[in-house]
């Protein structure tokens, strides 16, 4: 009975006033809400000039020329992007029987925002192209800045301040949307909030880390792995902070960098099988912690075997020697 009367009121008003004075007004999740009371409402909500607005604004790089021809290629423009890139991606587990991974794509499109307290520092669109032998080949490396391309930034540098590097932690936040344009279908593979930001051991430039972890192959090292952004960030102390690198890269849980035509299969699975859930932060900071813990400890236990085994080959070469000289006579 109310939702008859919600109808009913709303069919009211001229789809023009909906429109202008009211959904416009809304964030993404509510308008999927309202397009579900009725079908005046599903047809007003579905108007891709709102999903355009709300994508843009919440994704400055999504203006750029290049995605926008990549969007206007997916099956409901803007409310695809937003549905699959919005709010955080969760792929923890996979299916008993793999199917196939579809074939790369020509290119992979990557559109990269950075924030801080919540005002936009930096947008940029990517395309890597895929199919070559040196991405197939290679450790996965998605790179958006260029080189030697230095970020100028409004905040403020402070090279030996622990108070300044967890403010930086907490208000310097970054998406990164990676899209297959061949199957139209794209996933934000960041934690959105960083989960770690440290000092280099050596340079002692800031690098603010964001990671999403999803699942890999199984029975191999690929089993879990974790996409990992670093934002490497250089300045003077009282000068402005720069931005000189932002790179994505997947890991194992062996630390070791995963191929591109590995990695690639794996986030195509997590644009199509992966949900979308809200961001948990604590989660995400805990999700890391694990995964770093998991990579040192078998690092430590295949140091261990690797020292077991050359343990037990000079042992072996030692008996060897001595049984050689006995049976010569020496």
């Amino acid at each position: 009975m109310a939702e008859a009367e919600t109808s009913l009121s709303l069919a009211t008003l001229h789809p023009d006033i909906i429109h202008t004075h009211i959904l416009t007004r809304l964030d993404g999740a509510t308008l999927a809400t309202a397009a579900s009371v009725s079908s005046l409402m599903h047809r007003l909500c579905t108007q891709d000039d709102l999903w355009r607005h709300i994508c843009t604004a919440t994704w400055p790089s999504l203006q750029d020329p290049a995605a926008r021809h990549v969007i206007s290629t997916l099956p409901a423009a803007h409310r695809s992007i937003f549905s699959d890139a919005f709010p955080s991606l969760h792929h923890l587990s996979l299916p008993t029987r793999l199917p196939p991974p579809p074939p790369p794509p020509p290119e992979l499109i990557s559109a990269v925002d950075i924030y801080y307290q919540g005002n936009p520092l930096f947008s940029r669109v990517k395309r890597t192209p895929t199919q070559t032998n040196w991405f197939l080949s290679s450790p996965l490396w998605l790179d958006a800045l260029e080189p030697n391309e230095l970020i100028p930034t409004t905040v403020k540098y402070a090279r030996k301040n622990g108070e300044w590097l967890r403010n930086l932690e907490e208000n310097l936040s970054l998406s990164w949307i990676v899209v297959d344009p061949r199957v139209g279908r794209a996933a934000n593979v960041s934690s959105r909030r960083a989960v770690a930001a440290r000092r280099h051991w050596l340079t002692r430039e800031v690098e603010v880390l964001y990671t999403v972890e999803m699942a890999g192959d199984k029975q191999h090292a690929t089993e879990r792995v974790q996409c990992v952004i670093k934002v490497t960030c250089c300045g003077k102390d009282g000068g402005e902070l720069h931005v000189r690198e932002v790179n994505l890269v997947m890991e194992d849980t062996e630390g070791r960098h995963v191929t591109g035509k590995e990695g690639l299969a794996i986030l195509q699975r997590a644009m199509v099988s992966g949900e979308r859930k809200k961001i948990d932060h604590v989660g995400n900071k805990e999700r890391f912690q694990n995964f770093t813990c998991l990579v040192k400890q078998r690092r430590e236990s295949k140091h261990k075997r690797e020292k077991a085994r050359d343990i037990a080959s000079t042992l072996l070469a030692l008996v060897a020697l001595i049984l050689f000289c006995f049976l010569a006579g020496f």
